[in-house]
């Protein structure tokens, strides 16, 4: 096979002539100095070039600066894993929920590392731990631009770019403290070294992507890995070299990755259990079993011990309907797949386009690495029956932006042939149509819009189809017209997902629409899962998701997340903290499963009596419930059976040891954790001993039990 690399473009040149075009050198000028660079750009660019960048830039981090401690502390879960980790070393370095290091999150803690450094060095609140969140934000967008950039030229970088800012699910998610930020942008950042490690076949280049894999793996474990296939392949049959040199080059890279990953696995595993926090989300406080259960393959399954609908398997259940159709249904459409049918028209008219050449070919080679990526990750968000929120689709945006970049500009590039104008016109007026249904789930807000959007379209589209034959101003403003059809409907639900604020654990990005179903369907709330308008509950008291014009993520008597200095989560209708006692549901619904829970005046000086005294001021059932004293007390809470209060972590002989040495102040009832036979029972074993040994009392509307004297 041919190994010539003269296709491939320099750094900074032009990507690709058309066909019959001649390639001209610009024009020559004399070098700029520094701030000049920093403006004007690369010599051979044209003048608009740089400030388009920047202006994009700019714009993406207005957008998701915008009112950022709106949302208060996002996911309180997180929230207190950061505050945890800004106080303790250990809990810094295991992710644990507490200071105390009692129990760990249920993801590896790179993500939260980040948000830890920030918070010790500009201290606990809203801004210090979303910040680096939207800065992540703006670096992805900055990296789309680049990879595309590189084998298409500027313009099509530039449509790259916006098309990712203004995905309405990558807005909510560079303004949440979720762990997702960090995750895209580690892929995205794979994704451009895998496109400079194939002009060239550069082993360095793709050790680089192996270590960038290695740490997204330890943000959210085997999520990280379904882009590996596709990369790896791709650089096996384009890089520019030898069979042998190709297949050592991904050895490297799989190393690489296995050691960037794997190094934090392996101290886990091989500290002994007693030195260390329990591994919240397994079962046999196992990393190991972290990965591929919980987080891993019970994902693909269903049979996730100890989650919500754990172990049902099969067919999504709880989760929605799986298949082909999840990605554009009334819940996950408007998050996401504006420009999905576009990526994959373009994708297969971009491999048209680029059909003859050689097996090098570096557009090709972009079009696969981008449009591997979506295919193999929406193909396992599209049929994993276990847990599946929508926000999860952030991880497609990067791909779907890639490839109507690639795809888009290859084909404006051949607007001199027909076929080429036809597919754009097609594609352009189908993204209309189908902005048009995506608006119309949403009938309330901004009803003209969808008209406006559709109208563009279907006139830039006809525009599209005589291109070739009109003059420089007339084919901007075709392009022009072409590029608002396509991202206005997006870039509308961006503006109004920055303007709201979201909390809880399942947030959801842009207005309320109707016909949507499962957790997160509503605006920064979650209804529960399976059927029923979104945001609404299946039982018991309280409201979930937010009713057009009022606050988002859910109501249970009280705010939830408010910023620092108000209430924080929920409370249940009546004034408690929402839940039964135990482990069961009870009237509190899902609130302190799903929503940190408030902590008042009177609650917070009862839990900071003496805490110095403590290792624990209290302790809660379920990490969420916890979230909400610990953020308000700034003390380490216990949170009894992690995430959601399924985890046998403590047992009930550890915790009656725990009360026996005097290292637990309170035990705070009401708290809410799973009710179902999947995973352990030991926080209900704990709520039933305390309630039958020890008094209760209730401070502010909470029942509280002082665990500092002898059980009864």
């Amino acid at each position: 096979m041919s190994t010539d690399t003269s296709h491939a473009p320099a750094y900074g040149a032009p990507a690709w002539t058309p066909p019959g075009a001649t390639a001209t050198a610009p024009p020559a000028r004399s070098a700029p100095g520094r701030a000049g660079r920093l403006l004007r750009g690369r010599l051979e660019d044209p003048s608009w070039v740089r400030p388009a960048l920047l202006g994009l830039l700019a714009a993406t981090g207005l957008l998701y600066l915008w009112d950022l401690a709106a949302s208060g502390w996002a996911n309180a879960f997180y929230a207190a894993a950061v505050q945890a980790g800004s106080e303790s070393w250990v809990a810094f370095f295991y992710g644990s929920s507490d200071a105390a290091n009692s129990i760990t999150v249920d993801k590896p803690p790179a993500s939260l590392w980040v948000m830890e450094l920030a918070v010790r060095v500009f201290g606990l609140n809203s801004w210090s731990l979303l910040v680096p969140q939207a800065l992540m934000g703006v670096a992805t967008v900055g990296v789309v631009y680049l990879a595309v950039r590189r084998v298409v030229g500027p313009g099509a970088g530039l449509l790259a770019g916006a098309a990712m800012a203004l995905t309405p699910v990558a807005v909510l998610m560079f303004r949440f403290d979720n762990p997702d930020a960090l995750l895209v942008l580690l892929m995205t950042l794979a994704a451009y070294a895998t496109t400079r490690a194939l002009e060239r076949a550069s082993v360095r280049w793709m050790v680089g992507v192996g270590v960038l894999i290695g740490f997204a793996f330890l943000t959210k474990t085997l999520q990280a890995m379904l882009v590996v296939p596709g990369f790896a392949l791709v650089y096996l049959v384009a890089a520019p070299t030898t069979a042998a040199r190709r297949f050592g080059h991904v050895l490297a890279a799989g190393a690489a990755m296995l050691v960037a990953g794997g190094w934090w696995v392996a101290v886990v595993e091989l500290v002994p259990e007693s030195w260390r926090p329990y591994v919240g989300g397994s079962q046999t406080d196992s990393t190991w079993e972290l990965i591929w259960g919980y987080n891993g393959l019970g994902r693909l399954t269903g049979d996730e011990t100890g989650s919500v609908g754990g172990g049902g398997g099969g067919t999504g259940g709880n989760w929605g309907d799986t298949g082909l159709g999840r990605l554009v249904d009334a819940e996950i459409g408007g998050q996401v797949a504006w420009l999905l049918p576009a990526s994959l028209a373009l994708l297969i008219a971009g491999l048209v386009a680029v059909g003859r050449a050689p097996r090098t070919d570096v557009r090709r080679a972009a079009l696969l690495t981008w449009g591997s990526w979506l295919l193999v990750t929406g193909a396992t968000f599209s049929f994993m029956a276990g847990i599946f929120h929508a926000y999860y689709t952030v991880a497609l945006a990067p791909a779907i932006a890639a490839l109507v970049g690639i795809g888009g500009g290859l084909l404006w590039q051949r607007r001199g042939t027909a076929w080429a104008r036809i597919v754009l016109a097609l594609t352009l007026a189908g993204t209309a149509v189908w902005s048009f249904v995506l608006l119309t789930r949403s009938a309330d807000f901004l009803p003209w819009l969808r008209w406006v959007v559709l109208v563009a379209g279907l006139l830039a589209a006809v525009g599209l189809l005589v291109v070739h034959g009109v003059g420089r101003p007339v084919a901007a403003t075709v392009l022009a017209v072409a590029v608002f059809a396509s991202l206005g409907g997006p870039a509308a639900y961006a503006v109004q997902t920055a303007g709201t604020a979201h909390t809880g654990s399942i947030p959801t990005a842009g207005p309320t629409v109707s016909g949507g179903s499962g957790f997160g369907g509503g605006p920064g709330g979650g209804g529960f899962p399976g059927g029923g308008q979104a945001g609404t509950p299946p039982t018991g008291g309280g409201q979930f998701g937010t009713p057009p014009g009022g606050t988002t993520g859910g109501t249970m008597g009280g705010t939830m997340g408010t910023p620092p200095g108000g209430t924080r989560g929920g409370t249940a209708a009546g004034g408690t903290d929402g839940g039964g006692s135990g482990g069961g549901m009870g009237a509190g619904g899902m609130g302190g499963l799903l929503n940190a829970t408030d902590a008042s005046d009177e609650v917070v000086a009862a839990l900071l009596a003496d805490a110095d005294d403590y290792t624990w001021v209290a302790a809660a059932v379920g990490s969420n419930n916890a979230a909400g004293y610990q953020l308000a007390t700034e003390e380490p809470v216990m949170p009894i059976g992690g995430f959601n209060g399924s985890d046998p972590s403590p047992t009930l002989a550890e915790f009656q040891q725990y009360v026996a040495d005097g290292e637990v102040h309170w035990f705070i009832g009401g708290g809410t954790g799973m009710s179902s036979d999947s995973g352990s029972s030991a926080s209900a074993e704990i709520a039933a001993w305390v309630a039958d040994n020890y008094t209760a009392q209730t401070i502010d509307g909470v029942t509280m039990y002082d665990l500092s004297g002898a059980a009864g």
